[in-house]
């Protein structure tokens, strides 16, 4: 219905059902156009370019997201190339000198789990994990959590990068935290852009951190984060970017920082990601694909694709394998589905077979991922014979 939007990646790729897209979403045709204004404005601007990004660009992407998250201030949001810089960053604002805990689950994104688990050997960081399965008593488990000591940090998904299931709102555990200064993070990375999600609610204590790259289809590098409103915490790890508007004053004595949420920057970056995101934002206004149309497609595809494994009486790709049983999809679901088989061997296998019959899938360890786009019609997924 919607591949007429993606013409170049189709073309591309021809024959492939692509079933990855919560790995690499394809970019929309838009986004060449936008690559190339880039270049045209780097060659316009050159070293003048940085004055023009951060009036014209910074704010018209600060905008875009702002209106997805429905926040009251567009300059409370920061841009990285990853979403691991951001978090080192808030990770930094912590002397390592002193102790650190630690609230967390097992389902981070590799990056944060890497991260947490490197910085363990200081010696003075205690961290604990809640296991995000079984999922259905997972709410009760983090609450408890939360609530059983103050916590330096807390960090938790939208949406598991590792089984699809939506995390608790934080409006159901926020009440729980102990210590005002907690320093609260929600990688909303798997549910941007997915998922209707208002951060009204949360944009004056909770950081949020998202991207370009799964389902803003605007591609890598271009990663941000919504940082509270009227936060003072100072990272270490910082760059040019976190003063902008301070470069011309004398750089020395105490380090000063953006008032906004640029305190949160890093510094030279790339940004061509900027302009292909925006060009996605301009696309879905111009073709009337809000988020609430785009999940509802989402929601058909789903459905045709859980139809049609229903046919298939295959030992591995039916509902009982589903990590999350169809009957508690819906809203607690986002746009991909994961299967639980019982080994990573088997899945391996398993996403060869369906590689060979033109279907792309991915897996991690013994869990195999079926995404869904807006590149897929319903009836293609008879492609898949398992």
């Amino acid at each position: 219905m919607y591949q007429y939007l993606y013409k170049h990646f189709l073309n591309a790729r021809p024959g492939l059902l692509h079933c990855a897209p919560h790995s690499h979403y394809y970019w929309p045709d838009v986004t060449r156009d936008a690559q190339l204004a880039y270049w045209d404005d780097s060659a316009k601007f050159a070293d003048e370019k940085w004055g023009f990004l951060f009036t014209e660009k910074v704010p018209e992407l600060q905008q875009n997201i702002a209106k997805e998250l429905n926040l009251a201030s567009p300059d409370q949001i920061v841009f990285a190339p990853n979403t691991h810089e951001l978090v080192y960053r808030l990770l930094s604002v912590f002397s390592a000198a002193k102790p650190l805990s630690i609230l967390t689950t097992d389902g981070e994104f590799h990056s944060f789990n890497r991260q947490s688990r490197r910085i363990l050997e200081r010696g003075n960081v205690t961290m604990e994990c809640v296991p995000c399965e079984p999922s259905h008593s997972f709410a009760e488990r983090w609450q408890a959590a939360v609530a059983k000591q103050p916590w330096d940090l807390i960090f938790i998904s939208q949406v598991f990068y590792n089984s699809g299931i939506v995390a608790p709102e934080p409006n159901v555990w926020l009440d729980l935290v102990q210590d005002q200064d907690t320093l609260i993070v929600v990688d909303g990375y798997h549910g941007f852009c997915a998922l209707e999600t208002d951060w009204a609610p949360y944009q004056q204590r909770i950081f949020y951190l998202a991207g370009a790259y799964k389902y803003a289809q605007g591609g890598e590098g271009m990663c941000f984060a919504v940082v509270p409103q009227h936060c003072k915490l100072r990272p270490e790890y910082t760059g040019w970017f976190a003063d902008f508007a301070g470069l011309a004053k004398a750089q020395e004595g105490t380090v000063n920082y953006s008032d906004d949420g640029m305190r949160f920057a890093g510094a030279t970056m790339d940004f061509s990601a900027m302009y292909r995101l925006n060009a996605v934002f301009e696309l879905w206004r111009s073709e009337g694909l809000d988020t609430a149309t785009r999940h509802a497609y989402i929601t058909k595809l789903q459905n045709a694709f859980l139809s049609h494994i229903d046919t298939l009486n295959h030992p591995q790709l039916n509902r009982n394998n589903l990590l999350l049983a169809p009957s508690e999809t819906g809203a607690k679901h986002g746009h991909f589905f994961t299967f639980l088989l019982e080994s990573a061997e088997v899945v391996e296998q398993l996403a060869g077979r369906l590689r060979e019959q033109g279907v792309a899938t991915d897996y991690r360890n013994n869990r195999l991922r079926f995404g869904f786009a807006l590149y897929q019609n319903v009836n293609d997924f008879q492609k898949i014979q398992g």
